[in-house]
């Protein structure tokens, strides 16, 4: 089995968890979102990003406004919507539940 085939597996099913979580604490710039992604090694590849956000977007978790750059073109910041917070709010949950789950069955 190839370990680093079943780590990519774990981090690309807690990816859209992740994404939540870095919108909840403010509004990003896709690029912001990607750079936290990467300091924390959850994300290698910045195309898994964007499909995510559309997703996320069109499920009404996300809105996104324009911002003029002073660097180019204007920018996309995505932001949380009142169903994106409760959405996370229940993830926050099922995220502490399956963390202590796993812990027992690894101390048994």
């Amino acid at each position: 089995m190839d370990l680093e085939n079943t780590k990519a597996q774990m981090r690309k099913g807690i990816l859209e968890y992740c994404i939540l979580s870095i919108l909840s604490k403010n509004s990003c710039y896709a690029s912001d979102i990607i750079r936290e992604l990467k300091e924390a090694k959850v994300i290698v590849v910045e195309g898994t990003l964007y499909p995510l956000l559309t997703r996320q977007k069109n499920a009404g978790l996300l809105s996104y406004r324009w911002e003029e750059s002073q660097q180019g073109p204007p920018r996309k910041y995505y932001e949380l919507t009142d169903d994106g917070r409760t959405f996370l709010t229940d993830l926050d949950s099922s995220w502490d539940e399956l963390v202590d789950s796993v812990n027992l069955i690894r101390k048994k």
